[in-house]
């Protein structure tokens, strides 16, 4: 028997070429340089000499370095959390009101939680600053209401990085919102209404039947989030600064690294410290990418087969 030649498809090549290029270019090289930056330091002269895992050893126990860390992975994990305790199930929730058919302009409403996402996060900060300004927001005028007495909700540790948190969950709200939309209404009709005609209520239709079959979504909108979260920067960047107040109350990893990096007012900046605290934020979103794939992942591909 003679076996049948088949040419090498170059036609893939062709069309994948450009998006490797561009993603080894833009993303890999930078990352693979990044942390072979962090194993250097610079000496008197402004070379770089090897410097192995001190630059990380500094990070995790000096006086002045150490603190900054762990708040800034703090608050990054506080931010995590805000946004898969409000966003997520707020996007679960808008997507399976609007899905419903008995919602007239399902459309128009998903445009308007959506837009958001693509306005300027510059203009979102300098829009929320004035909104949430004790001396001229309209914010203190409408939590009079529920009896809320107004205050510097931005100048306060205690209340800045959750107030920024729910900024940044209005904003990006639409995004999970449109991907569990996507999910839901790929459920066909036919299981749905097969389940009504057994008596199940709405709620019992949902938790029993649609939420199970979502849930793959569910994993990729969190492990999606959790990303976003541990690269967030221009939000806490345009309304706090890079100093992150008050007293790096809102500092998360984003801001730390800009501070190590460029440096900012007394602070002179390190491009070796500041690859190492890129290289701990990689780690970490590593981390929760592998516990992803290996964990929940796995669990699905069981429950599946």
């Amino acid at each position: 028997m003679s076996r049948t030649n088949k040419k090498f498809p170059t036609h893939i090549v062709v069309f994948l070429a450009p998006a490797v290029v561009i993603y080894t270019v833009f993303m890999i090289y930078p990352l693979v340089d990044s942390l072979r930056l962090s194993l250097f330091t610079t000496n008197a002269e402004g070379q770089e000499v090897f410097a192995g895992i001190q630059n990380y050893r500094t990070l995790f126990t000096n006086d002045l370095w150490a603190p900054r860390l762990w708040g800034a992975i703090r608050n990054n994990f506080v931010f995590f959390a805000i946004h898969m305790l409000v966003q997520n199930p707020l996007g679960l929730f808008l997507a399976t009101l609007l899905s419903s058919q008995f919602i007239r302009g399902r459309a128009i409403y998903r445009t308007l939680i959506f837009t958001p996402t693509v306005l300027s996060v510059t203009l979102i900060g300098f829009i929320w600053r004035l909104i949430l300004s004790p001396l001229w927001g309209i914010s203190g005028d409408f939590l009079e209401i529920f009896g809320i007495k107004n205050q510097p909700w931005l100048g306060q540790a205690s209340t800045a990085l959750p107030i920024l948190s729910l900024v940044s969950v209005w904003q990006w709200v639409g995004v999970p919102m449109m991907l569990f939309t996507a999910a839901l209404i790929s459920i066909p009709d036919e299981i749905i209404e097969a389940a009504r005609v057994d008596g199940a209520t709405a709620w019992s239709v949902f938790w029993r039947i649609k939420f199970p079959l979502i849930l793959p979504t569910v994993g990729i909108v969190s492990v999606l989030t959790f990303v976003g979260n541990f690269n967030a920067f221009d939000l806490i960047y345009t309304t706090q600064t890079a100093l992150a107040g008050p007293d790096f109350s809102t500092d998360i990893l984003g801001t730390l690294f800009y501070r190590a990096f460029f440096g900012f007012q007394l602070q002179l900046g390190s491009p070796t410290m500041g690859a190492a605290v890129a290289g701990v934020m990689f780690m970490i979103i590593l981390l929760g990418v592998l516990l992803y794939f290996f964990g929940w992942q796995r669990r699905m591909l069981r429950v599946e087969y």
